[in-house]
């Protein structure tokens, strides 16, 4: 395989929706999000009013890439070899010590190697990788924090609620029925959660069309909800961008689930009418899986194995799942390199190769992305020994999944509007360095002087 990426060698462009090509206003949607499911919570379940209010500063427990240990009601943040390099119980920090004496000298989670290279979920563990996720995060620690405080609780069976909170809030009627808080909100200030999708992405999702590219939209949203969010942010003619939308996908069961694979679903009116022993033709359907879709994109390209890149923003329902199960190249959205932790261009540079290398400025956007002062960074951190002082780096597990299952990552579809369709990427592989397939900056954390041989 070659180390160059580019996009006028794909046949196919898949696009998630949600944090992909629809961007979210965050402070107002993690708002709304945490108390989408805490007013539940607090009006069903009977959970203390306490949790109902947030302060500024408790928004900084929120950070991508933690692990809800649900048996000892701790938050951690793993290496990529499984060792924890941060921990909370609740929303409280614990010491090298206290992680010692839960997890034992070597600080080791039981049950990393379930999740690593799988993903999958369980009872007794929780994996926070996407914006629509992190509030939940927050909450879950403050209940673990209250539950203290007044049963003095050893053992933490809350989940169950919050997963009631969950499906009472997004299940596929709630939009149609006007249910829970989110979408209510939603459907009213449409314009208060949402960005609007740039010029620039709008035409060159338009150009990728006009270069013979079949274009997909493969989003876990239901049909009402991804119809308000597209028409909003690209138009009322959304439809015509794309060959097929796939709504209600399910992921990453609909890259997983085989042989038992969901079957498409025609739709109408946005209900599911009628199953479909195959696919057909382009068009807008409901569930289904990648296999049906992948021998439509034969017959449509007219090539035996035709190649699909896939953009989305969530590691286990975008990125693993496309990648390990369809081979699809994959492009992750990650917005944390646009934050402080983005390694700045050297300016001396920009003279020459700003028309190569896209609109540096992307790097700037209004509402920047901070590293979180409780967890540190997303892409790597240390661990000090107590009795030498001496400090280990570590690449997080998130780091080193990205360069795992990912092509490349960029901040934002923004970031590479301005280059040419045959534009060279270098991607993520054995031959290169941990940071080659970030564009157009890597983390600077990860940059030969900032990690000095940090564990990968």
């Amino acid at each position: 395989m070659s180390d160059l990426f580019s996009l006028s060698d794909c046949d196919v462009i898949g696009f998630d929706l949600d944090h992909t090509l629809c961007q979210y206003r965050l402070q107002d949607s993690n708002k709304l999000i945490y108390d989408s499911f805490t007013q539940y919570l607090v009006t069903e379940k009977g959970y203390s009013e306490e949790l109902l209010s947030v302060t500024p500063e408790e928004w900084d427990f929120c950070s991508k890439g933690l692990v809800l240990d649900l048996e000892q009601g701790n938050f951690l943040k793993l290496g990529a070899d499984g060792t924890i390099l941060r921990a909370c119980h609740g929303t409280k920090p614990m010491s090298g010590e206290q992680i010692e004496a839960v997890y034992g000298e070597k600080r080791e989670w039981k049950h990393f190697k379930s999740i690593n290279g799988t993903y999958v979920r369980s009872a007794k563990y929780y994996f926070y990788d996407n914006y629509f996720d992190l509030p939940g995060a927050l909450l879950c620690a403050k209940i673990v924090d209250s539950l203290e405080m007044t049963d003095g609780q050893m053992k933490y069976d809350f989940w169950k609620d919050m997963v009631s909170a969950i499906e009472h809030n997004y299940k596929t009627s709630a939009f149609k029925e006007n249910c829970g808080t989110y979408f209510p909100a939603v459907k009213n200030d449409p314009s208060k959660y949402l960005k609007p999708c740039p010029e620039s992405v709008k035409k060159w999702i338009r150009s990728l069309k006009n270069a013979g590219k079949v274009l997909l939209l493969i989003t876990s949203s239901h049909s009402d909800y991804c119809r308000l969010l597209c028409e909003h942010i690209l138009g009322k003619d959304f439809e015509e961008l794309f060959d097929i939308i796939i709504t209600n996908a399910l992921k990453p069961g609909f890259f997983s689930l085989t042989p038992q694979q969901r079957p498409f679903w025609t739709l109408e009116n946005d209900v599911e009418i009628d199953v479909l022993p195959s696919l057909e033709k382009p068009g807008w359907y409901s569930q289904g899986n990648w296999r049906q879709l992948y021998n439509l994109l034969t017959r449509i390209t007219r090539k035996p194995e035709p190649k699909v890149v896939y953009f989305g923003d969530s590691m286990r329902s975008d990125i693993f799942s496309a990648h390990l199960y369809s081979n699809w190249e994959t492009v992750l959205i990650l917005e944390e390199l646009e934050g402080d932790e983005v390694h700045e261009p050297d300016m001396t540079d920009l003279g020459s190769s700003l028309t190569k290398k896209g609109k540096y400025d992307s790097l700037q956007p209004p509402e920047p992305y901070f590293v979180s002062k409780k967890w540190g960074s997303y892409f790597a951190d240390t661990i000090t020994d107590g009795k030498s002082a001496r400090e280990t780096p570590y690449i997080t597990w998130c780091c080193a999944s990205i360069r795992n299952y990912s092509t490349m990552t960029i901040p934002s579809i923004k970031a590479i509007v301005d280059l040419s369709l045959d534009y060279k990427f270098t991607r993520f592989s054995s031959n290169n360095s941990d940071t080659d397939g970030y564009y157009p900056q890597p983390p600077k954390i990860l940059l030969p002087q900032n990690k000095e041989g940090a564990a990968a």
